[in-house]
């Protein structure tokens, strides 16, 4: 049996619907989701999507929340870094007003 939705993927069940931009954005966005993820405690490629932010991991059992697309968002690596204390809160603000200043 042929494969259907070879450069479409999981958007070909819209057709034309929708427009190029709007169904190739939906195509990158699940397949990043539905893919296997790092585990953030055994870090092994066992985890799952379990639904929205709520994801699970096969091996260990643990189940943790995050983004609602991806485990991991930019905003947690920065929270994590200063938690570590790899940076300070204080520089990161200066950092987003310098970036809305620019704009």
């Amino acid at each position: 049996m042929a494969k259907r939705t070879k450069k479409v993927g999981s958007a070909g069940r819209f057709q034309s619907r929708y427009g190029v931009r709007s169904r190739s954005r939906l195509r990158n966005v699940e397949r990043q989701q539905r893919k296997k993820h790092v585990c953030p405690s055994c870090k092994h490629t066992s985890v799952k999507r379990v639904s929205t932010s709520i994801y699970s991991c096969k091996k260990c059992g643990v189940k943790f929340a995050g983004g609602s697309y991806i485990p991991k968002t930019d905003v947690g690596f920065q929270v994590e870094k200063i938690i570590r204390g790899e940076k300070t809160s204080s520089s990161i603000l200066i950092n987003a007003v310098e970036e809305v200043e620019t704009k």
